[in-house]
């Protein structure tokens, strides 16, 4: 018969079974990590509607007056704000206050969980209680099992002879051992306590003991914090030694905590670390603090490593930060100050080991068609060279005080188009002047990539464009925009001879396209003439005043329709120039794509921005430093998994290759390819006498569906040199992953030969839920 009640008409005791048999048998997202910062959550809070209905099914419904028991026979099946238990039998029995659950049971939860058991008996308050052949499948692909599970007090469950694993059962062989499993004859979970402690446990792999755990205890993951000790990792490097790293999270309180790290390293003696965490309403910041007493600072390299060789005593305090004034801002920083620039480098303390790492302080808006950022930078380079040799550039680094961007887009049109407002304000300062700007080789005479002093710019832009498109399909944008640039520069670096300075940039433009679409039987194309007119007054101080953000420029097809081919604020284009091209994309019925873009672009009057010095020498061999551009184009290609994507630049007289770029990676059943191809004309101007043509090739092969190869090269042609090659054995599955690599590394000098081999081997080993060991290596992205 069925049932359908809500739960204050049906005795309690069925409400009570479902929440209980869960309490008890710990089910709900039932995962061991191993360590105690954890994100998991065992079922401890089973949490139920009180107002949800109750459906009973079974094949009768028995009332023994006399017994006094009520109990639902055969086929039970109760329903219950998601939750649904399954059995044979469910009896309780009023005068002992027992709840009894026989034959089959089974629990599944409404977040998926699922726990199955032979019997079932506890009493109705659940502090006492005892189940037999307890199996639980969670939600996360975690599994345990118990040869039966006693709970005393309402404290403390002891699971019997208990088995924990995060591996799936093997489908043809179900009584198989996992990959990995850990036995113990006594788990015990302490519910006051929060812990879980495993006694007399080893750890098994492929059915085999590997290692025997007389004790261990973890914290119970129904907390999501708990102090304790994580686990232990281990390091080498050849001038600090073996290390090993042992933590203790300390959970102060549910918003904030502590987490000391003591690593020892053979060589260079004790290394302390702290990290403070505190979380609040609107945001979150942390507090690193970390330090060393070198005992041999000699055993570094008198060259190379000047900073770690010359100081003992080394430490750091840094702090990141992030908080929501409110939804539309948001402020934050992330800072560090350190004895000497190389430490964190060096002994890889987290969040602040980049060798190249910038401090910033930041405000940021948000709203509508409104943007707002406001920034302080400061620049680190985490690299070996005392401030007193010619070679360091960490002195040379600028600050950044401040760097301010505003947009705003008006919702309403203008003249039935569409008004963009921008913002830009940028000021600098630099103990140093900077002579090479990273560069490798030597730049020409009189090469500045930063001036030493002061300068600072104010940009601001408005840009005023509108679209018609006319019968025939030909569609014209006016553009109009109107820029003007305030700077003020205090120097006496050689070259720099202005104090203050305005630039005014005026522009009208007009960009005209006409698509034109054709169809045949599987495909469909779009070729699209592009041709763009842009009048401009000349750059004022062309190449006269410092160029701090617009260093970083290519000429391709990428920004060939581009109105202001520079890449920053510093310099602007002027002139009138006119850009012709055409665009092309097509696509075919059987899933090929194509798109592509060629053209050239033409200095038509005024000054060529490009042909003039500047102190980085943006624009010098670009391809646009003369009348007419070399040629750019590109086209890509995808099917599926399949991507090929190459372009270049062309000499505009000779058609040769000045730059080329090739790019192709594929992914099918038995693994993944990639091949990267590029090379660049010889460039004097930046230090590069030489061409430079480089080809890298990488891939995955699957061996077994578990079981990969994978590999990678980079190769220089033009100085026949294999400068890195990677290859990896790897296994990975649902519980476990295993990764094997060794590399090699020849970079090329300054002078063109090859430098000293580099090599490193190294393995990762991760036990999904329970431990890691080792770092995993990328392999070219794959």
């Amino acid at each position: 018969m069925g049932l359908n009640v809500t739960r204050s008409v049906l005795p309690t005791w069925l409400a009570r079974l479902m929440c209980g048999t869960a309490v008890l048998c710990l089910a709900g997202g039932i995962s061991f990590p191993a360590v105690a910062q954890t994100k998991d959550a065992l079922a401890g809070n089973f949490k139920t509607n009180p107002n949800a209905q109750m459906l009973l099914e079974s094949d009768e419904l028995v009332y023994d007056i006399n017994a006094k028991t009520i109990s639902a026979v055969g086929g039970v099946q109760i329903d219950y704000d998601g939750n649904r238990l399954v059995a044979r039998q469910v009896t309780y029995d009023q005068k002992t206050g027992r709840l009894k659950a026989q034959g089959k049971v089974e629990i599944v939860e409404k977040d998926g969980n699922r726990i199955y058991a032979e019997n079932l008996d506890v009493t109705d308050d659940f502090k006492e209680g005892f189940v037999n052949t307890l199996r639980v499948e969670a939600a996360d692909n975690t599994r345990f099992a118990a040869e039966s599970a006693e709970r005393i007090g309402g404290e403390l469950t002891t699971f019997n002879n208990g088995i924990y694993t995060a591996c799936e059962p093997c489908r043809d062989k179900p009584g198989k051992a996992p990959l990995w499993q850990v036995r113990a004859q006594k788990i015990i979970w302490n519910g006051k306590k929060k812990t879980i402690r495993f006694e007399r446990g080893r750890f098994e792999l492929f059915g085999m003991p590997l290692a025997f755990m007389p004790a261990f205890e973890i914290a119970d993951p129904t907390v999501k914090r708990k102090s304790g000790f994580l686990m232990p990792s281990y390091k080498y490097e050849s001038d600090l030694g073996y290390g090993v790293s042992v933590p203790y999270f300390w959970a102060l309180a549910p918003n904030y905590d502590l987490t000391l790290t003591g690593t020892g390293y053979t060589t260079q003696g004790f290394l302390a670390e702290a990290e403070w965490r505190h979380r609040l309403e609107n945001g979150e910041y942390s507090i690193n603090v970390a330090g060393i007493s070198q005992r041999k600072p000699d055993e570094f390299n008198a060259v190379e490593d000047q900073e770690d060789r010359n100081n003992t005593a080394r430490g750091l305090v840094g702090s990141k930060g992030k908080f929501n004034i409110n939804p539309r801002w948001t402020f934050g920083w992330d800072v560090m100050v350190q004895s000497d620039k190389a430490f964190a480098y060096r002994y890889g303390i987290e969040n602040y080991s980049d060798y190249n790492k910038t401090d910033q302080i930041y405000l940021t808006g948000l709203h509508d068609r409104n943007y707002f950022d406001l920034r302080f930078y400061k620049f680190h380079v985490q690299e070996g060279w005392s401030d007193s040799n010619a070679s360091s550039s960490e002195p040379k680094q600028p600050w950044v005080l401040p760097s301010l961007d505003y947009a705003y887009i008006p919702t309403q049109p203008l003249a039935g188009g569409e008004l963009n407002f921008n913002l830009n304000v940028q000021a600098l300062s630099r103990d140093k002047v900077d002579a090479n700007a990273g560069y490798t080789g030597l730049p020409r005479s009189g090469y500045l990539a930063g001036i030493k002093g002061n300068d600072g710019r104010i940009t601001g832009e408005v840009e005023w464009k509108r679209t018609f498109i006319s019968d025939s399909g030909l569609v014209l944008t006016p553009i109009l925009a109107l820029r003007g640039d305030g700077m003020y520069v205090d120097s006496d670096s050689p070259g720099v001879n202005r104090d203050q300075a305005f630039r005014g940039m005026a522009t009208a433009g007009l960009e005209a396209k006409y698509p034109i679409l054709f169809t045949a039987a599987n495909s469909t194309h779009v070729l699209e003439p592009t041709a763009q007119l842009f009048i401009r007054n000349n750059e004022s101080y062309a190449g006269k005043l410092p160029n701090e953000d617009a260093q970083s420029f290519v000429f391709d097809a990428s920004s060939l329709f581009e109105r202001d081919k520079f890449s920053g604020y510093d310099r602007v284009e002027g002139g009138t120039r006119a850009n012709l091209g055409i665009r092309y994309s097509g696509t075919f019925n059987n899933g090929v794509s194509l798109n592509g873009i060629a053209g050239q672009s033409f200095q038509l009057g005024g000054l060529n921005s490009f042909a003039t010095d500047d102190f980085v020498n943006a624009g010098a061999e670009s391809g646009l430093e003369s009348a007419r551009s070399d040629y750019v184009a590109m086209i890509g290609a995808n099917y599926g998994a399949y991507n090929v994507t190459t372009g270049g630049r062309f000499d505009k007289d000779t058609f040769e290759v000045r730059r080329a770029e090739v790019a192709a990676t594929a992914a099918g059943k038995y693994g993944t390819l990639f091949t990267k191809y590029a090379f660049i004309d010889a460039q004097p101007t930046y230090g590069f006498p030489e061409d430079r043509h480089e080809v890298t090739v990488g891939g995955s092969l699957k061996v077994t569906p578990n079981w990969r190869v994978l590999g990678s090269g980079t190769y220089d042609i033009i100085h026949d040199t294999l400068v890195k090659q990677t290859a990896a054995l790897a296994y990975d599955d649902e519980c476990f992953t295993y990764q094997m690599y060794y590399t090699e590394q020849r970079p090329i000098t300054s002078t063109g030969t090859a430098g000293d081999k580099t090599t490193t081997f190294g393995f990762n080993i991760s036990f999904r839920t329970l431990w890691e060991f080792g770092k995993p290596v990328n392999i070219g992205g794959i």
